[in-house]
């Protein structure tokens, strides 16, 4: 449920915001009052700040790389002086298979695309949150720290599970909160950008089953949640609802704890 005025006066940078979780966390912030700095390797990120109809920004850029971390960073600060809340939501398993079936350059590959755009975020942020008198960042993670046939991106999400209790306890001094999710199975729309384009064999869509088995398996709710109910949990970390919170992982998959 929308809260207006929740976000007024606020800045955030989210980052893959044009689609799936970072899309509705766009648009939920949007509606509760922020000023938007929205990010994204596809030009489909400026549909989302012409549909947000609030007071927006929109950036292209390649997060996996330090140098476009920096550039949405400066928009923020181009536009409106001030960044509080930054919001990590780049990442995502390319290939799902066991271990032993992985490619040296597929796991270095999952490494970069669910690890590096969170260091980077928030190396390129902590200046312009420093600078503004505090704020909070939100780290997508995933319960899939624990699961089978993605370890590369699983080891990437630990990352930044430690990410975000190392910075937590660096920067608590200086009125910055820093807090992840672990979102569970999402239902959501295909991706008009995939992950990986190329054509899925036999043997990856029984991998890929075992996974939805495995997530279903591992909910207490036994289903998948949905872009709004992960969209909750962030804006929710984001906000002053939780300013006594940080250096925390909340799992939001039906009571899978990953």
């Amino acid at each position: 449920m929308s809260r207006p005025d929740r976000f007024t006066g606020k800045v955030a940078v989210i980052t893959g915001a044009a689609q799936g979780i970072g899309r509705e966390v766009a648009l939920g912030m949007a509606q509760e009052g922020a000023a938007l700095v929205l990010a994204d390797r596809s030009p489909l990120v400026e549909e989302i700040r012409a549909e947000a109809g609030a007071v927006a920004v929109a950036v292209q850029a390649d997060l996996e790389q330090y140098e476009g971390a920096c550039a949405v960073i400066d928009a923020a600060r181009a536009a409106f002086g001030r960044l509080d809340i930054l919001i990590n939501n780049i990442g995502g398993t390319i290939w799902t298979r066991p271990y032993a079936e992985y490619a040296p350059e597929q796991i270095e590959a999952e490494i970069r695309r669910s690890l590096f755009p969170t260091l980077w975020g928030c190396r390129a942020a902590l200046p312009l949150l420093l600078e503004s008198g505090g704020g909070c960042i939100v780290n997508v993670s995933s319960v899939a720290t624990r699961g089978v046939n993605r370890v590369p991106y699983a080891a990437a999400k630990g990352g930044v599970n430690a990410l975000t209790a190392c910075l937590a306890w660096e920067y608590a001094e200086h009125g910055i909160r820093v807090n992840a999710v672990a979102p569970g199975g999402t239902e959501a729309p295909p991706r008009r950008v995939p992950r990986n384009a190329a054509a899925v064999t036999p043997r990856e869509q029984e991998w890929y089953g075992q996974i939805v088995e495995q997530t279903v398996q591992s909910s207490l709710m036994k289903r998948y949640g949905t872009l709004a109910e992960q969209a909750a949990a962030i804006l929710f970390l984001a906000s002053e609802e939780a300013s006594y919170i940080t250096g925390t992982v909340l799992p939001v998959a039906g009571g899978d704890l990953g």
